[in-house]
């Protein structure tokens, strides 16, 4: 995943939201150390206070902890919090969205489910 500047979506949000992709696909286990604030800035060419604010939003979630003088590591049961969170916001989110607009077009949630079905196959 890479950093939109041009997003709406502020720096430090995108920077959680990159954490915890990472978590979910694996790249970070429970008890295991993330990247530090200084290689993550680095990286990305962002400000430090950036990143520390988009660690610190997780960290208020409890999906990551620090460790004094060691850094950030993740949380047991991050994965689940994560997918949770991230289930929530989809069915809140998304898929109310996405009822109401085929509503407004008289497409019946029988013709949603059949669209889903063909883009999955494809």
């Amino acid at each position: 995943m890479k950093i939109r500047f041009d997003s709406t979506q502020p720096i430090f949000q995108q920077i959680a939201e990159m954490i915890e992709d990472d978590i979910l696909n694996g790249t970070y286990d429970s008890d295991e150390q993330i990247i530090s604030v200084a290689q993550f800035s680095g990286t990305f060419q962002i400000n430090p206070a950036t990143v520390v604010k988009g660690i610190g939003l997780l960290v208020n979630e409890g999906i990551l902890y620090k460790k004094r003088g060691l850094g950030m590591f993740v949380a047991a049961g991050a994965k689940d919090m994560i997918k949770s969170k991230r289930r929530e916001k989809f069915d809140n989110e998304l898929v109310t969205k996405l009822l109401e607009e085929a509503k407004k077009l008289d497409i019946t949630t029988q013709d949603v489910i059949e669209m889903i079905k063909q883009k999955d196959r494809g």
